[in-house]
């Protein structure tokens, strides 16, 4: 990992910290371990200023591509909830795809329990879109 632990800007921890709070870690059991895991990793990540976050590391709205071994690679956008729209490649935060990649950077390998299996995923590139400006208000 580039930065020893996940890397989190203050507002999108405590937006996080409350959507999983509220989200009640959903029925499905998969989903509910991986957002258990995502719970776990929060307790030891650094959390900084916004004029502190590297432009490397995933986080909300960002753009990353990824990488499974060579059975494929894909970019996808992580997004709030209410934004996810898989058409677009726009996944939910509270996805294990989301929330696996969340905090980590360009060149961390990730492995992470999904619901077909745990998977070993690279970080090949992020790219920061606009922050939503709706976070603030539901912080």
């Amino acid at each position: 990992m580039k930065y020893g632990s996940l890397i989190l800007e203050k507002k999108e921890y405590v937006y996080i910290k409350r959507i999983l709070n509220i989200s009640g870690y959903t029925g499905d059991h998969e989903i509910q371990k991986s957002l258990t895991k995502f719970s776990e990793e929060l307790k030891t990540a650094h959390i900084i200023d916004e004029e502190e976050m590297p432009d490397d590391v995933v986080r909300m709205n960002s753009v990353v591509t990824v990488k499974s071994g060579n059975e494929w690679e894909k970019t996808l956008q992580i997004v709030q909830p209410s934004e996810k729209d898989m058409k677009n490649n726009k996944i939910s935060i509270l996805t294990p795809m989301g929330a696996a990649l969340f905090g980590y950077s360009v060149e961390d390998v990730v492995t992470w329990h999904f619901p077909t299996g745990v998977k070993e995923l690279k970080i090949i590139e992020v790219a920061q879109m606009e922050p939503d400006k709706n976070m603030d208000v539901l912080i």
